[in-house]
């Protein structure tokens, strides 16, 4: 593969994620569902955010793409995150906060709020999440930065771009260039709502755009009407050349041009699942940029899957990110 200045470009929804410790008295103070994730207006979350106005409060750069973008920076690939976010203290926060990955930024700073995640944790380990997503959504085609695109190697998106027409039109700009300049398209379905709400044209986008598809065992099943996984792997076969299909407790299946590989997961003690398909994919991209078979790709997913899950939080710190890098890509 002809060598390029960016190995990954992706597009996602940057949400500042303000992580704070509750109790459960607070939660029940704030009338919050423990465990649950609520989307929520910016007036609720200045409410909620003014509730804890005198507790310690830490930021992490989060999202799905962005935090598969971190990581994949963090493991030493040259990787930039499009998205957009706002004029305002979250934002500046975020800038800050992603350039510590080492990832290079395509963010646009519009006029609103920047999409932001209260995240709070109880002493059970529970995160009960409150997210805004903010001026995110409104990412567009004219954010699109066609020159960077053109020159990476691969072209990473989820299926949460779809949750406007706005983010949508901009996804079909950047797979239209991708796939003009020979850049590999790579698609995480990444929820269960979004497949639901757009199997078909995912279906559809998946045969004729996409070289890569990352999908949970759930997803799966919506796509092709069968909690069979095995079935559900053969007809996505018929459709793709790549993909890393996550089955959480069971490992893992890789498909490679017309072959199926199981990969059984190691024996761990999990935590917080938060962020565990953003970690597969992080491993299995930059695997892949760094030459790597698709069968070690997937297993290098899993296993940086696995790490993420045994600590709290989305997000390796930085002396983790570096330890990991050294481990699986010397």
């Amino acid at each position: 593969m002809k060598t390029r200045p960016l190995s990954i470009y992706g597009i996602g929804n940057p949400l500042i994620d303000i992580v704070i410790q509750a109790t459960d008295g607070d939660l029940k103070a704030l009338n919050l569902d423990k465990g649950v994730m609520h989307l929520v207006d910016e007036i609720r979350q200045k409410e909620i955010i003014n509730y804890f106005k005198n507790c310690n409060t830490k930021y992490f750069p989060g999202g799905s793409a962005p935090n598969t973008m971190l990581a994949c920076a963090g493991l030493g690939t040259t990787s930039l995150i499009a998205g957009k976010i706002g004029q305002d203290e979250f934002g500046d926060i975020y800038l800050r906060q992603a350039e510590k990955f080492g990832v290079l930024s395509g963010l646009v700073q519009g006029c609103g709020p920047t999409g932001s995640s209260i995240i709070l944790v109880t002493p059970d380990g529970e995160r009960t999440m409150n997210t805004h997503l903010g001026i995110c959504r409104e990412f567009s085609e004219n954010d699109v930065d066609a020159g960077k695109l053109s020159q990476s190697t691969f072209f990473y998106f989820t299926g949460y771009m779809w949750d406007t027409e706005s983010q949508k039109a901009a996804i079909k700009k950047a797979i239209s260039i991708a796939k003009e300049n020979n850049v590999q398209i790579v698609f995480d379905v990444a929820d269960p709502f979004a497949v639901d709400r757009n199997k078909d044209e995912f279906l559809i986008m998946i045969e004729q755009d996409v070289d890569v598809v990352f999908a949970n065992y759930a997803e799966l099943a919506i796509l092709f009407d069968s909690e069979n996984v095995d079935s559900s792997a053969d007809e996505l076969m018929k459709i793709v050349h790549r993909a890393g299909i996550k089955l959480g407790e069971k490992g893992s299946l890789v498909l490679d041009d017309g072959k199926k590989y199981h990969l059984p997961p190691q024996p761990i003690s999990a935590i917080d699942s938060t962020g565990a398909g953003d970690m597969y994919a992080a491993g299995f991209l930059t695997a892949l940029a760094k030459g790597y078979s698709t069968k070690r790709a997937s297993e290098i997913g899993g296993l940086l899957a696995e790490e993420i899950i045994q600590q709290s939080g989305a997000q390796f710190g930085i002396d983790k990110i570096n330890f990991l890098r050294i481990k699986f890509f010397k």
